[in-house]
């Protein structure tokens, strides 16, 4: 399992990671909703000083202010405002990537 500041990657969460080709990133259609290719996590991760203050999540992706974000081995997606970091509680919204997505395309409006 590769890790990434720290952070292991979750088996589903790596795989995924492979469709994206360096320096792309994958949108998910009709949402706003942009991954990052593995290329670019730790750059988006230092860039908003995640670590420091979340040291177990690793910024996967963002709409936004709002940011998602995996837990360190896990498979869930997370969500947090960007800008509130540290003092809001990190919101679990998926069991993991691939659902996360076809929950997104549908539903997006009431993430």
């Amino acid at each position: 399992m590769n890790q990434i500041l720290g952070i292991k990657l979750p088996p589903i969460y790596e795989k995924f990671l492979n469709k994206i080709e360096l320096g792309n990133i994958f949108s998910v259609d009709g949402t706003g909703i942009d991954f990052y290719s593995i290329s670019d996590l730790e750059e988006r991760n230092i860039t908003y000083d995640i670590q420091k203050e979340e040291p177990r999540f690793l910024l996967i992706g963002q709409d936004g202010d709002l940011g998602f974000f995996i837990k360190d081995g896990q498979d869930d997606i997370y969500s947090n405002d960007l800008g509130a970091i540290g003092s809001l509680e990190m919101d679990r919204i998926s069991d993991n990537i691939n659902n996360f997505i076809e929950y997104a395309k549908e539903n997006y409006d009431d993430l």
